[in-house]
């Protein structure tokens, strides 16, 4: 029997809570299935499970706040070792959760294993609401993502709730839904979204000696090569200067290995898998940096693709656990907003960050000639615990290089 544990999506995260169970008791899982929907600060997550098995019991109900770490459900596999505990969490290292959070669902589990009927979606907000209103949620009709119940959905069955009953009476209209409502529910999701980017960032400058380093890069032949190929393309085939980025500091990893893992337990451990987390802005404020997994195995039309994607689901909300988890660097690109230098901060447990600015024109001298060429500025912000600017100063070398070897990409 193995355990299926909450697992950690992040150096910010704490707890989670349980919106949804996408399995029942007694079905098959297979690697990479999504098991359940987990409500963070960044918004709902797919939980995958990594492991073939079959649910054997489900120990928390839905909408119970979940430190990480905490037994969910039960999972019986063949590979199952006797009287060892097997947590199926995500691949990345976690970070344990502090003791006085540890302890906050410990009378609660186990819970009752979760019937097989059909289960209620319905978020944390709306569930407490309906608790406080007693309003019944079986009576309640969900306008959320698939039929899901959602705050406003309680605030309206209350209102009709109050209403004398008398007959004959008029069809019952649902009252507008108050603007404040969606204001009030995106403030919380901003408020939210920086208490963790907070927390995040106040380990990093706390744990994290930081060293620092940039150089220019002259782009003119790497964006000449792009134009021509793009010229060659239809336009919803066409390949952004970005993802030349993308693949040159994977392919730079490659070269330069120490810079791709993590600092656990005070020593590297440095990662096979090269997966860059990419700094995603929402819409409604804050900071997501999902993994492009294997990024340097993609070629540059996969690499775009997965970008796309990732962007979309990023703001749709719908990402999946490994991807917030599995980054082992993270690469942030404010050009698109004119910035021109950007120095970032390490996301714990990574080792390293890497960011670009804009890409404009620069006085640039070569073989005693001064010109304008098109100059990227590129940084590195590196754990000093794990390696030092010597390392650093060869990743930079190695983007240069694979930037101007353009065609290898």
């Amino acid at each position: 029997m193995a355990d299926f544990c909450m697992p950690s999506l992040g150096a910010d995260m704490r707890t989670g809570t349980l919106v949804d169970w996408k399995v029942k008791q007694g079905d098959r899982l297979k690697r990479g299935d999504i098991i359940a929907d987990v409500e963070t600060d960044k918004g709902i997550m797919e939980i995958e499970i990594f492991m073939d098995g079959v649910v054997e019991e489900l120990l928390l109900e839905t909408g119970t706040k979940v430190p990480v770490g905490t037994v969910m459900a039960k999972i019986h596999t063949e590979e199952t070792v006797k009287n060892e505990v097997v947590p199926v969490t995500s691949s990345a290292p976690s970070i344990p959760a502090p003791k006085e959070i540890s302890q906050e669902v410990s009378q609660s589990t186990p819970a009752p294993a979760i019937a097989k009927s059909e289960r209620l979606r319905v978020s944390p907000l709306a569930r407490k609401l309906a608790t406080e209103l007693g309003v019944d949620l079986t009576t309640v009709k969900g306008t959320g993502a698939d039929g899901a119940i959602e705050k406003a959905d309680i605030e309206r069955a209350a209102t009709l709730q109050k209403q004398p009953v008398s007959a004959p009476s008029p069809t019952v209209m649902p009252p507008a839904e108050k603007p404040a409502a969606k204001s009030t529910s995106t403030s919380d999701f901003q408020s939210g979204m920086r208490r963790a980017i907070a927390a995040a960032m106040s380990l990093a400058n706390r744990d994290i000696p930081h060293y620092y380093l940039e150089t220019r890069i002259d782009m003119s032949h790497p964006l000449q090569w792009l134009e021509a190929e793009n010229q060659r393309r239809s336009i919803k085939d066409r390949i952004l200067p970005v993802v030349l980025l993308i693949k040159a500091v994977a392919k730079s990893l490659v070269d330069v290995p120490e810079l791709n893992g993590y600092w656990v337990d005070d020593h590297l451990q440095v990662q096979e898998g090269i997966h860059i987390g990419f700094a995603i802005s929402l819409r409604q404020g804050g900071l997501v940096t999902p993994a492009i997994h294997h990024a340097d195995l993609k070629n540059l039309d996969e690499l775009m693709t997965a970008m796309r994607d990732l962007i979309a689901r990023t703001r749709s909300g719908h990402l999946r656990s490994s991807e917030l988890s599995d980054a082992t660097i993270t690469l942030t690109n404010l050009g698109d907003i004119g910035v021109e230098k950007v120095y970032g901060v390490i996301y714990p447990p990574q080792v390293a960050i890497i960011g670009f600015g804009k890409i404009a024109e620069q006085p640039w001298a070569e073989h005693g000639m001064v010109g304008a060429r098109p100059v990227v500025t590129a940084t590195i912000a590196g754990d000093h615990r794990a390696t030092d600017g010597m390392v650093g100063a060869k990743f930079l070398q190695a983007l240069n290089a694979h930037l101007q070897a353009v065609e290898a990409l």
